[in-house]
């Protein structure tokens, strides 16, 4: 059986879809949260937030990805803690009142739902909603940010500026640089080179050698390399696909929150 399907013989965490008012944009949001077996508020959780693709859902991680089980089993396995799994809708023109928007608008837009509204979106709304409804740390060595292709793209350039905030970051078959989107096109991707070098606790650089945005990625690494930030460069033979997104989350969570 392999590491991310559903095991019967095991506990099993639990996704619910959450509703939570985002004030800057005045509209209700929803994204799913999972909890771990035997989630219990007397406790206290880390949490990653798990960022997703272009054009797709805070579903394409649990129910594609299969992100839950992969945790289940770890953990059920002893080689992770329990933690707790946020997954946003990272385009903010998705709302409980336009679940689906036009993909020929937003292409129009320039998915600048994506960019800077997402960007506040998880750091004045998300997350201060999930530390006051759930039982977790709250400071950044038990907070972790990774993504998938676009949100892979939106993870390094939120984590790389906001180190403060996230001492783990994950970038898997990363987009190109999401700064364009949202008015962002002048920031660096390391705006803070010194505490990219000595602050962050895991820099998680990933892509298959058969994926088309390949070299995306390398050029990140390469920058990373020469600006001597210390990184996991991480190649297999994957393509754009679930398969490469679950292999490095499976490999990513067993690094973090130590």
């Amino acid at each position: 059986m392999g590491f991310r399907d559903k095991r019967d013989n095991i506990f099993h965490g639990i996704v619910s879809t959450v509703q939570y008012s985002s004030k800057a944009l005045g509209q209700s949001r929803e994204m799913l949260v999972y909890t771990p077996p035997g989630y219990s508020p007397a406790k206290r959780y880390p949490v990653i937030y798990l960022l997703h693709g272009l054009n797709s859902g805070n579903g394409q991680w649990p129910y594609w990805v299969h992100a839950n089980n992969i945790i289940d089993n770890l953990i059920s396995e002893g080689k992770i803690k329990p933690m707790i799994i946020v997954f946003p809708n990272c385009n903010t023109n998705v709302t409980v009142n336009n679940p689906k928007p036009d993909e020929q608008e937003e292409r129009k837009g320039g998915y600048k739902g994506y960019g800077i509204s997402f960007q506040n979106d998880l750091l004045h709304e998300i997350i201060p909603f999930i530390e006051s409804h759930y039982s977790v740390y709250t400071d950044r060595k038990h907070r972790a940010l990774a993504g998938l292709s676009m949100g892979g793209g939106q993870s390094l350039n939120i984590g790389l500026a906001h180190i403060n905030t996230f001492a783990y970051v994950g970038g898997f078959s990363s987009a190109p640089n999401t700064n364009q989107f949202g008015g962002l096109s002048n920031i660096k991707l390391l705006p803070d080179l010194s505490a990219a070098k000595h602050k962050l606790k895991i820099l998680w650089l990933a892509c298959g050698s058969k994926d088309g945005l390949f070299s995306v990625s390398q050029r990140v690494h390469q920058h990373l390399k020469s600006q001597g930030v210390p990184h996991v460069w991480y190649v297999d033979a994957n393509a754009h696909d679930d398969t490469e997104w679950a292999n490095n989350l499976y490999l990513f969570v067993q690094h973090i929150f130590k």
